[in-house]
């Protein structure tokens, strides 16, 4: 419906089947994937599933579709292909069952690309916070290293219960991938040297130069990640906002609090006093 909504051309297969067990598409190599898969699904599971091809780094676990839907997508990729996919926080550090396995493969693997934390009460229809994954079929460059994005605190209120990304807010992260996937030539890779036309790289972003920003920001690499046991969190590796070093910014702030501090206190024993006038009137003693 959203498809025809918009006018996109779309191929849903011959009939109305079921993503894992009757994949309409098994043949499909795409060059990108984008998509939004239900979080946390527990009955997707079928027997048949056992040994499927597309579980190249692990069996998923039959209580949760998330690595599933990872792994369909990377299966359905061109060499050249990259997915963008919307999960639940969890999916970034789960350790249950097989999920850790999987995810410390595709790492290793070098699939990953980059890592985005979202704020919560993006969706309509759950206010539970979500993250983007990146992944790559091959990866032709930054090889050996995942941008980390902590985004969740970029979101803007629009109503009690929203929040949503600006365009300003879009465009910045936009551009902080670009820059980063265009700032360092391929690092190398193993196999045989590829020619010119075998290689993609990013288009230039004239004007953007990527720089690891504290608190937003940072590329680390799979040796960093395997030290904190290929958990993928972005806060875990972005670190925290530049704190303010300035001496007379400092100052001007710590006279600012300390005079309301001053104004609390005298307001605080003002209400004291007032509360024990209306009790001694009730005949109260203190």
């Amino acid at each position: 419906m959203n498809l025809a909504i918009r006018g996109i051309d779309f191929n849903l297969g011959k009939k109305p089947a079921d993503t894992f067990v009757r994949d309409q598409h098994p043949d499909l190599r795409a060059d990108f994937v984008l998509a939004n898969p239900p979080f946390n699904i527990s009955d997707w599971w079928h027997g048949s599933l056992e040994g499927d091809p597309r579980w190249v780094y692990g069996t998923p676990p039959q209580g949760n579709a998330n690595y599933a839907w990872l792994q369909h997508m990377l299966y359905h990729l061109k060499p050249t292909g990259r997915a963008g996919i919307v999960l639940a926080n969890g999916s970034m550090s789960s350790s249950q069952n097989s999920e850790g396995e999987i995810r410390r493969a595709m790492v290793e693997a070098d699939k990953v690309e980059v890592m985005i934390a979202l704020p919560g009460q993006l969706f309509f229809n759950t206010q539970i916070p979500a993250c983007l994954w990146f992944l790559v079929k091959e990866k032709r460059v930054r090889q050996g290293e995942v941008l980390f994005i902590d985004a969740r605190k970029l979101g803007s209120m629009i109503s009690r219960v929203q929040c949503e990304f600006t365009d300003e807010v879009i465009d910045r992260i936009a551009n902080t991938v670009a820059a980063w996937r265009n700032s360092s030539p391929d690092h190398g890779s193993t196999g045989s040297p590829r020619t010119e036309e075998e290689t993609v790289r990013p288009e230039p972003v004239e004007g953007l130069a990527y720089q690891d920003i504290p608190g937003y920001c940072r590329s680390v690499t799979l040796a960093e990640i395997a030290e904190h046991g290929h958990v993928l969190t972005p806060g875990r590796y972005v670190g925290a906002e530049a704190v303010e070093d300035d001496d007379e910014a400092f100052a001007e702030k710590m006279q600012k609090l300390t005079e309301t501090l001053g104004e609390q206190m005298a307001k605080g024993a003002e209400l004291d006093q007032l509360i024990r006038q209306k009790l001694g009137g009730l005949g109260y003693e203190f």
